[in-house]
């Protein structure tokens, strides 16, 4: 079996996203536009909700946009490939597409894809890679 191509963005980043990526999808519609000023007083309900000044989104836009365009190509790449849109074999026609996709709103795009973390999982599983290979690492 041929070697799969290499990535640019590093697994560790990649699972960072995913990880933030699940936190933002879980995210309900807002029932009480303004919360109490306690937390506890609603149950903590809010932190579930997506307020616009949601800390959790922030994160992963910034992480995100931290990324230099390399890796966010990959990164594009990498979901549109965990969502099917080819196999491992058009991973060189998938990244050209990225590339010539690649704007300054790569956080907003990928952010508005609502299986994003699925997807990268999916993606990483065609190149042999997960985020449990990075936490055996670690240990």
């Amino acid at each position: 079996m041929p070697r799969p191509p290499n990535l640019s963005i590093a697994l560790d980043k990649v699972c960072f996203i995913i990880i933030k990526a699940r936190q933002f999808d879980v995210k309900d519609d807002v029932t009480e536009p303004h919360p109490a000023s306690n937390a506890s007083d609603d149950g903590m309900r809010s932190v579930l909700e997506d307020h616009r000044d949601d800390p959790v989104a922030a994160e992963l836009a910034a992480a995100i946009a931290a990324l230099n365009e390399d890796e966010q190509i990959d990164l594009v790449a990498l979901a549109w490939l965990g969502r099917g849109d080819a196999g491992l074999d058009g991973w060189v026609d998938l990244r050209a597409e990225a590339e010539r996709a690649h704007n300054t709103r790569t956080a907003r795009y990928l952010m508005g894809i609502p299986l994003l973390a699925d997807y990268l999982e999916e993606g990483l599983s065609q190149f042999g890679l997960s985020c449990s290979d990075m936490e055996s690492e670690h240990l």
